[in-house]
């Protein structure tokens, strides 16, 4: 099946097209257009005259706007996990595809909620002072290949809601999902409002580069948020970035090995791993060590991988052959250099990029597997005995994205959760984002915050009116 790029409130084909498969069985799934510069042009040209009118829309009807969004996302959740799940490859149930809709659904409604009043700042005899927010203009959203539905939905709705218009490129491993949601969105708005172009890395930079786009907000990884930062800078653009995360979790010695397994598996394995914030790097002291791997390696042990489409399946395969390959190699250094497999490592031949859920410990600062990014079902599990000392391994990281303390003592847990150098830090959990809590990282992690009404004000100017 062909799919269509959707400009200006209609389906627009493209010449060239790219095939699409299953990370699970390796069958073609479709064909996804490759958006010509002509067509981006259109697509921008089209947001800018809807920008327009949309932007004078009073703020109760983008509200009602983004609320019939949600709506309409309830009604086609199960087409759009299916079809995410083809695509993704996380299964349809667990923390997957249906998850995933579920968390469209809450984030659009939640969203639409959000206010920015006006701000008195000054009323006096000396005057009166407000601040106003205003749209910024046509918004360029660049979305990643792990959560690709809920992601757009981070950037389209708080977009919309404020007034401006968006241009949306999804990823190339993923786009299928993000084009049928956006036919689906768009065709409940007015024409340009929301409009979707795909095609291959080089589009990305093209719409960094664009004059008609006045910000772009893009999920993905460091290497990516450096050259769209690099790209965006002749024109100036506002950016919002949320790039990569190489989480440390630091489990103290007061701990209930078997009482915290299953929060640190879903802290580190969620979506297969495949998660920004995900947990990539467990710290262990001495004294609970050993019980900590093997209570791991037993809950990690039941949990079932395979085709996301079968009912059964609670994780799937990675989602493409260069993360496969990436997290395969990174394994294989480890236990060249010592660490010892607690579970997984054996990827088996056949269909699909399914890599085991991999725990190795005995793992040390230095190995690859620790000090980059990983993006896959492999955790490594490091020995630590002074806190200090783990604090600052943990730190030691170009990243500082999310963190984690795991300790019945919950004031020294919070106490050593704010010497972590990062945007999110969860006690005795891992990764939990909330829709009402501002979300970013801090050194090489990205810019700006998404979510809540921090989140929001990303979307919009301030204007100062003096009276």
């Amino acid at each position: 099946m062909d799919y269509n790029l959707y400009i200006n409130g209609a389906p627009v084909a493209t010449e060239t097209h790219m095939d699409i498969f299953n990370p699970a069985t390796g069958d073609l799934l479709g064909r996804c257009p490759v958006a010509t510069r002509a067509q981006l042009d259109a697509a921008v040209d089209a947001a800018a005259n809807a920008f327009k009118s949309w932007s004078k829309v009073s703020d109760a009807d983008r509200k009602a706007a983004c609320h019939g969004i949600g709506q309409l996302l309830e009604e086609k959740a199960e087409e759009l996990a299916k079809l995410l799940t083809e695509e993704q490859g996380k299964p349809l149930n667990g923390v997957g595809s249906r998850f995933e809709m579920g968390g469209c659904q809450g984030w659009t409604h939640y969203t639409a909620d959000l206010e920015l009043p006006v701000e008195v700042i000054q009323d006096n005899e000396e005057g009166r002072v407000e601040l106003h927010r205003k749209p910024i203009g046509v918004v360029g959203s660049i979305t990643p290949w792990n959560w690709p539905l809920m992601i757009a939905i981070w950037h389209i709705i708080p977009a919309i809601r404020t007034g401006n218009t968006v241009v949306i490129k999804p990823s190339p491993f993923t786009p299928l999902s993000t084009l049928r949601m956006i036919e689906l969105i768009a065709g409940t708005l007015p024409k340009g409002v929301l409009n979707v172009v795909s095609g291959r890395d080089d589009l990305g930079q093209m719409m960094s580069e664009h004059k008609g786009i006045q910000k772009i907000v893009f999920t993905g990884s460091c290497a990516t948020g450096e050259k769209i930062m690099a790209s965006a800078a002749p024109t100036l653009k506002r950016l919002t970035l949320e790039l990569g995360g190489n989480d440390a979790g630091i489990v103290l010695p007061d701990v209930d090995a078997k009482a915290i397994a299953e929060g640190l598996f879903w802290g580190a394995f969620i979506n297969g791993g495949q998660t920004c914030a995900a947990l990539k790097r467990l710290y262990v002291h001495s004294d609970v060590y050993d019980d900590v791997c093997a209570a791991l390696t037993e809950f990690a042990g039941n949990i079932p991988v395979g085709n996301g489409l079968d009912e059964n399946s609670i994780l799937g395969p990675v989602q493409n052959e260069m993360q496969y390959n990436k997290v395969k190699g990174l394994v294989e250094d480890a236990v060249a250099g010592g660490a010892r497999v607690l579970l997984g490592a054996n990827p088996q031949d056949g269909k699909g990029y399914f890599y085991p859920t991999t725990l190795l410990a005995d793992v040390t600062d230095g190995m690859r597997i620790v000090d980059e990014e990983q993006f896959g079902p492999a955790l490594p599990i490091i020995k630590y005995d002074d806190i200090d000392d783990a604090i600052a391994r943990a730190n030691a990281s170009d990243n500082g994205l999310g963190g984690s303390i795991w300790s019945n003592d919950i004031e020294q847990a919070k106490a050593l959760a704010s010497r972590l150098e990062c945007g999110s830090a969860w006690i005795n959990k891992h990764g939990m984002i909330q829709p009402n809590v501002p979300f970013g990282g801090v050194k090489g992690s990205g810019i700006g915050v998404e979510f809540g009404v921090d989140g929001l004000k990303e979307y919009t100017t301030i204007q100062a009116i003096f009276a």
